[in-house]
């Protein structure tokens, strides 16, 4: 499938309720557990996405389209949301991220992009030269990345319990 802006509004503006409805009010075994060491919990990814809302996706995409002479990304930070989480529930993450992902995709539409636009470069601190139309699309498949890893780390909750099934479940041997 080739990059559309439709496409991705698509799946990003369905990701909010999708984690509300597969997260909201469960026990903390389901959400704040994770898979081990330097491994994240349901929590942690959305503390993720929550800080990728407010400082990555449109800072970086403004810095594309802006008139600068150095389109150089700032580095993210993909552990801010163990500071930035601290003393908020899971509902109250669940509840900023819809508000944030609503706010960007208003933001984003404004732009009113065309291919024009898509075709833009922006530097970014380990990947080099990367185009507007890459960093919308890898922040739709982030987005079902994270859907993803929360599934399995949610499911790896029951790798025992599942007994000898243990060997039709593919998503507890990843």
């Amino acid at each position: 499938m080739d990059y559309s802006i439709s496409k991705s509004i698509e799946i990003l503006s369905r990701t909010p309720d999708v984690l509300i409805a597969l997260t909201s009010n469960l026990s903390e075994e389901w959400t704040h557990v994770n898979e081990g060491e330097e491994t994240w919990s349901v929590y942690d990814v959305i503390g993720h996405l929550i800080h990728g809302e407010s400082t990555d996706w449109m800072a970086r995409m403004d810095i594309i389209l802006s008139d600068l002479q150095d389109k150089t990304f700032t580095p993210f930070d993909r552990f801010a949301q163990f500071k930035e989480s601290e003393g908020k529930s899971l509902q109250q993450l669940l509840e900023e991220f819809k508000q944030l992902r609503h706010k960007n995709l208003d933001y984003i539409k404004s732009k009113d992009l065309h291919t024009d636009d898509l075709i833009k470069t922006g530097v970014h601190p380990h990947f080099g030269e990367v185009k507007l139309s890459h960093l919308l699309s890898c922040w739709t498949v982030h987005d079902l990345n994270h859907i993803s890893q929360i599934c399995r780390v949610m499911a790896k909750q029951y790798k025992e319990a599942v007994g000898p099934w243990y060997e039709y479940l593919r998503i507890l041997k990843s």
